[in-house]
């Protein structure tokens, strides 16, 4: 699901925040966020935006600047305020002006719940620094025939959590790197970024990372083993040079989140994607366990919250991700796969 910044949401709760005269708690969909007090009611609708959100300066954004900033955006960040972790931004929906209202063939009508107006309101994702050793020159756009690795925050669609109730759920932790795709398609091997496939290059770590474990000639094996069958490896590299090497590590390692078989269409499930990589002598993502889904988004914001067993050292993990033992489909929302993150780790390196 495309990730909207800015969208039309009810408010589903207001509670106090102790010794706070002037603020209170606000509660959109699964995000919690502190507002001015008074300013909402329970039950009415208001624009939602999502942190990472680039807001330009303008009449409804001016209050976010402090005096003598000459930045033209902001960036909208977690913030922790007498003691609430705040995620978001929640702003009344006359911010939209006429906009409030769509001129249709029916005459006017009132913007929809969940819709979205990012574009309306100028707002664009923040996009951190790319070092150039991450780069590298681009082959192409990134394979239509492999899923792309973004993971949906649990917060925007709380509703998952009622669709699976009950169900039995794995979780691994969730690694702070680069995501990275191998695959082999038509004997054709590919390294991509995020976004775009690569060209070779020796000093493009994606590359880097492709011979350090070998990973052309294992798929090229399997390929051959397995009778023609294709598979893409998805993974997050961690390391030096990548996100402030928060695990403070020597070299870069892999952890595989994803076994995408591309003949079949489908992603291999949990423990056969555990079995595919130990067969080829690749890590997965470290496991946390396994656990019925019985859970309110704030239980699993508590769940997140820990420190990695990527390094031995406390070191706070980004989050974890949750899915299905089997690969469950979900019908408007995709596949059953979401992540927490850990709030702990935003307010310790969302700035760095």
């Amino acid at each position: 699901m495309e990730r909207k910044l800015a969208h039309i949401e009810r408010i589903i709760k207001i509670s106090l925040i102790p010794n706070a005269d002037k603020i209170e708690k606000v509660q959109v969909l699964g995000w919690e966020c502190v507002a001015k007090k008074g300013e909402f009611k329970e039950g009415e609708l208001c624009v939602y935006v999502e942190i990472d959100s680039m807001i330009p300066k303008c009449i409804w954004s001016g209050f976010l600047w402090k005096e003598g900033d000459l930045k033209d955006k902001y960036r909208l960040r977690t913030c922790k305020m007498r003691g609430v972790v705040s995620q978001g931004l929640v702003l009344p929906v006359s911010i939209l002006g006429n906009d409030v209202f769509i001129d249709t063939d029916r005459g006017m009508i009132e913007r929809n719940e969940g819709e979205d107006v990012t574009e309306l309101l100028h707002i664009e994702k923040y996009i951190p620094y790319i070092p150039a050793h991450l780069q590298g020159e681009v082959e192409g756009d990134f394979p239509f025939f492999i899923p792309r690795t973004d993971e949906t925050r649990i917060q925007a669609y709380p509703q998952l959590l009622d669709i699976m109730r009950g169900k039995e759920v794995t979780i691994s932790e969730k690694a702070d790197g680069t995501s990275a795709t191998f695959y082999l398609k038509d004997l054709h091997f590919g390294v991509c970024s995020r976004n775009k496939e690569l060209k070779p290059n020796d000093n493009n770590l994606y590359w880097k990372i492709a011979k350090q474990y070998d990973i052309e000639n294992k798929l090229r094996f399997i390929n051959q083993d397995l009778q023609g069958i294709e598979f893409a490896i998805q993974g997050e590299i961690i390391g030096q040079g990548v996100q402030s090497n928060k695990y403070k590590l020597e070299g870069n390692r892999l952890y595989v989140f994803n076994v995408y078989n591309i003949s079949e269409h489908k992603y291999l499930e949990h423990e056969e994607m555990q079995k595919f990589c130990e067969s080829l002598q690749l890590t997965c993502v470290p496991p946390l366990g396994q656990i019925i889904l019985n859970h309110t988004v704030e239980e699993l914001v508590e769940l997140s919250k820990g420190y990695t067993l990527l390094n031995p050292e406390q070191i706070w993990r980004e989050g974890i991700v949750v899915r299905g033992i089997k690969e469950e489909v979900i019908e408007k929302y995709g596949r059953f796969s979401f992540k927490v993150i850990n709030s702990n780790f935003l307010l310790k390196y969302e700035d760095s």
